[in-house]
């Protein structure tokens, strides 16, 4: 007896999704669109930060490949200097986006690789299907923060900055008056110093060099006054606000070697929105982690990822060293003293990237339970 064979039935219950890859830039965003595995993806390009037109092009992606109106879509961009809002804005319109770390992204391991906008917004779709079936290894997706989150890095990041700037304005005074000779190690008094110099023959300073010289002392004014008004606006926070963020600043600079430099930063980039669940975690986030290299008999260590936020793995680093000088008989510091304290300039440098990292979970714990760092003192009151 013969059996009709029946013909494979597609299952329909499963709602198709569109995929969407953005390759953007300043002026042109690149899209790449699809619905699956093995399909050449619809591109187009469409003016940078046009909203209308961007959800124009979604609309007809979905007709072009049969799919109605309703039709899921998940979406992709590597970070960059677009930000979050175009993740904020997709997810208003319903859409899965995923914010990817550009610097996480697998790549061909040859040596020349051919690269464009197409090639790119390709590769990014197809690993978004990969990463949506579920292979997660193909990427590094970004932790978006809350619009308030955002805001609030903005006051140390630009004091930071600025602080930066002045401190480059100093370093050109002394480099032109070292040019001529001449060297100053204070400026607390340069314009009264200024008229007193003298070149290497006993002459005057020449005129050209005395205006460009006064012109960069009052941008260091003013950068100067700038970083007071922040760091004014910033104790007033302190003492006024009753937010949390402000509260967990209030609770680290209760420890003997941590001011409020290092608090705030360190709350406002880290501990004030992740929700870490554990000390891996907390040292992966800040690029503190070891990567080691081992292939048959050989094994090396190649020192930490760097991968995490440099603002806090830049801010951790310099806490250790005030770690080790105001909390001298903590558990941390003499573990520090033992290991590294015989060494020389090259291993104790090893030796506090160790500490930092320590320091990091040990803080994040203090915050979480109020247990305080092994051996730690709080400051008098």
């Amino acid at each position: 007896m013969r059996t009709t064979a029946t013909p494979n039935e597609h299952d329909t219950t499963t709602e198709r999704v569109l995929f969407l890859a953005f390759e953007l830039s300043e002026k042109t965003w690149k899209l790449g669109f699809t619905t699956g595995p093995g399909q050449k993806p619809r591109e187009r390009a469409v003016a940078a930060r046009h909203q209308a037109r961007l959800l124009q092009e979604i609309a007809q992606a979905k007709r072009r490949f049969g799919l109605p109106d309703t039709a899921p879509v998940v979406s992709c961009y590597e970070a960059g200097r677009e930000g979050f809002w175009l993740h904020r804005f997709l997810q208003t319109q319903g859409i899965t986006n995923q914010v990817v770390d550009s610097s996480a992204i697998e790549v061909n391991r040859r040596k020349r690789r051919a690269k464009s906008d197409g090639l790119d917004v390709r590769k990014l779709v197809s690993m978004l299907m990969r990463y949506e079936q579920g292979e997660r290894e193909v990427w590094r997706v970004v932790h978006v923060p809350s619009g308030e989150a955002e805001d609030q890095r903005h006051l140390h990041r630009d004091l930071e900055t600025l602080k930066q700037e002045r401190a480059s304005t100093t370093t050109r005074i002394k480099g032109l008056l070292s040019s001529q000779g001449i060297r100053l190690r204070s400026l607390s008094k340069f314009p009264e110093q200024l008229d007193a110099l003298r070149l290497w023959d006993g002459s005057e300073i020449p005129s050209g060099l005395r205006r460009r010289l006064l012109r960069v002392w009052a941008h260091h004014q003013f950068l100067s006054a700038q970083i007071a008004a922040l760091e004014a606006e910033r104790r007033a926070l302190l003492q006024s606000s009753q937010e949390a963020p402000i509260d967990k600043v209030r609770q680290l600079m209760q420890l003997k070697g941590i001011g409020i430099n290092g608090a705030w930063l360190l709350v406002m980039e880290f501990f004030a929105w992740r929700a870490l669940k554990n000390r891996r975690e907390v040292g992966g986030l800040a690029g503190l982690t070891p990567t080691p290299y081992q292939s048959g008999a050989s094994a090396r260590e190649q020192g930490i990822t760097k991968s995490g936020n440099r603002h806090v793995r830049w801010m951790t680093t310099e806490l250790a060293w005030s770690w080790l000088r105001y909390q001298p008989e903590s558990a941390l510091s003499c573990w520090f003293r033992e290991r590294f304290g015989s060494g020389g300039k090259r291993l104790r440098r090893i030796g506090i990237v160790a500490v930092a990292r320590k320091l990091l979970i040990a803080l994040w714990r203090f915050l979480n339970t109020g247990v305080l760092p092994e051996g730690a003192e709080l400051k008098a009151a």
